[in-house]
């Protein structure tokens, strides 16, 4: 199958929550068989920080937005199935319309969403939103996360269909590595400084550190240079995909802090989360709905409800501990959680509507789906 993407980019993680999920994925579908064309925009500096020169299982088109959209257009109607996933960055409406004109007997369209909650919170709060309007002509709508609520509420907007295909592990990436002394520390949390993150940033990282002053702490991602931290933490800058190994390899434990957004809704593990478990790291992940259905709490992640269960952690599980709750979280990713699983589920429903079942099927493949992750 030819599969024709837009998305915000392959190349660079910079700014790029996504860029993880989107070579997993696409990876993985190349090695099924599929051919992969990736559009993304050259914006927001990406291009001059890629950290990734080359993608062998796709080919990579940076155009220019919105000069090149039509041409985009005409050669993404080509292929068999086109993508266009959430948050590009630059024209995002005018992708989601356009994409409507490839559809045809031969071209199915889909989008995905890489952000379900914030899509859902911005339509559903506006009844004239134009991708409202959208939903129902998709083919195939897509989310990263989210599970039941996230599926119920797009076939409620007229969604012909609402699949999760959730974050995971790509092993030959984020795998274990000899930690880095230079970044040695009892605690580290890469993630970006956005709105909907920041406080509980306070309240679970920068709170801890201020309750334990005699332990170290790291904090990597963009946005926090100037934001008041605490005497012992230490802000390292962008942490690059390539580079996230031996950050969770040198760290006595790692903390995952989700946004509000994707802790209130649940079911939405992010990248992070697959990564420390590639690399055998303990990880303390604050609360939300569904983590049960990923990782074993206690034995397989640590889970805190404030920064004060995050220094009890810190304090009282020894090192054989965390290594033990480290390994088991890397098995159960490498046994249920991998990118080559989740392509394998893609293929499995495309492979259903190629083949023309009654549209009943498909349904009760859904909601099949749907109740066993519940």
């Amino acid at each position: 199958m030819r599969i024709f993407v837009f998305g915000s980019s392959i190349t660079s993680s910079y700014w790029n929550g996504a860029a993880t999920y989107y070579r997993g994925m696409y990876k993985n579908l190349a090695a099924l068989g599929h051919e992969v064309t990736f559009a993304e925009p050259d914006i927001y500096k990406r291009q001059q920080n890629r950290d990734l020169s080359e993608v062998e299982y796709a080919k990579v088109i940076v155009y220019q937005t919105p000069r090149d959209i039509d041409e985009l257009i005409n050669l993404a109607c080509t292929a068999d199935l086109v993508i266009k996933h959430s948050g590009v960055g630059a024209d995002d409406g005018l992708l989601e319309r356009r994409l409507l004109d490839c559809q045809s007997p031969h071209t199915r369209i889909s989008f995905w969403d890489v952000d379900a909650p914030a899509t859902l919170q911005r339509i559903e709060a506006d009844s004239l939103d134009a991708f409202r309007h959208c939903i129902p002509r998709y083919d195939f709508v897509f989310t990263y996360g989210g599970g039941p609520e996230v599926v119920r509420r797009y076939l409620a907007l007229g969604a012909r269909n609402c699949y999760p295909i959730y974050n995971a592990l790509d092993p030959d990436t984020h795998h274990a590595e000899l930690p880095d002394a230079s970044l040695a520390c009892d605690l580290v949390f890469v993630g970006n400084r956005l709105p909907d993150r920041e406080l509980r940033v306070e309240q679970f990282f920068l709170r801890a550190a201020e309750l334990a002053p005699e332990m170290s702490f790291i904090l990597g991602g963009e946005g926090w240079g100037g934001k008041p931290l605490p005497a012992n933490v230490r802000w390292i800058g962008h942490v690059g995909t390539g580079s996230h190994n031996h950050v969770n390899a040198s760290a006595r434990m790692v903390l995952n802090i989700n946004r509000d957004s994707m802790a209130d809704v649940g079911f939405s593990p992010p990248t992070r989360v697959f990564e420390a478990a590639g690399a055998g790291a303990c990880l303390i992940t604050d609360k939300w709905y569904g983590i049960e259905k990923f990782f074993a709490p206690g034995s397989e992640i640590l889970v805190a409800e404030n920064a004060e269960d995050v220094v009890t952690y810190l304090r009282k599980r020894s090192a054989a501990d965390s290594r033990s709750i480290g390994n088991a979280m890397q098995a159960r990713a490498l046994a249920e959680h991998t990118y080559a699983q989740r392509a394998a589920e893609v293929e499995q429903i495309l492979n259903l509507a190629r083949a023309e079942r009654h549209p009943s099927a498909v349904d009760q493949f859904l909601l099949q789906e749907v109740e066993r992750r519940a």
